[in-house]
């Protein structure tokens, strides 16, 4: 890579957004569902699927449901990705967690961590 595609790249890297929403934790096998909110969904399914495989996720139940069915009856689904420009920090966290109500309201599915 020459220097100019290289600053180039770490430009574009600095000036990425991660995108901010809800999104439900799905299992197939027992129709389970966990709704949770992130700040970063581009890098929270990761995460997820990381503690679930080590055993140490915080949720007992999506802990429980994946022990016993493994990562091939999980997905994760993006519901509602939120636009946070001209949001303040304040902001952003008061509507993630109205549409968090939101979505486990419409789903009757429980908080998937805290």
């Amino acid at each position: 890579m020459d220097k100019q595609s290289r600053r180039e790249a770490i430009r574009q890297y600095k000036e990425h957004k991660p995108k901010a929403g809800v999104f439900a934790l799905r299992c197939a096998a027992t129709g389970e569902a966990w709704v949770g909110i992130s700040k970063n969904l581009g890098q929270q399914q990761n995460g997820i699927f990381f503690s679930l495989r080590h055993g140490g996720y915080p949720n007992p139940a999506a802990q429980a449901a994946w022990n016993a069915h493994g990562a091939e009856a999980f997905s994760f689904d993006v519901l509602e990705v939120i636009d946070a420009e001209g949001l303040s920090a304040m902001g952003l966290d008061t509507q993630l967690k109205e549409r968090d109500r939101h979505w486990r309201e419409t789903l009757g599915a429980p908080k998937l961590v805290g």
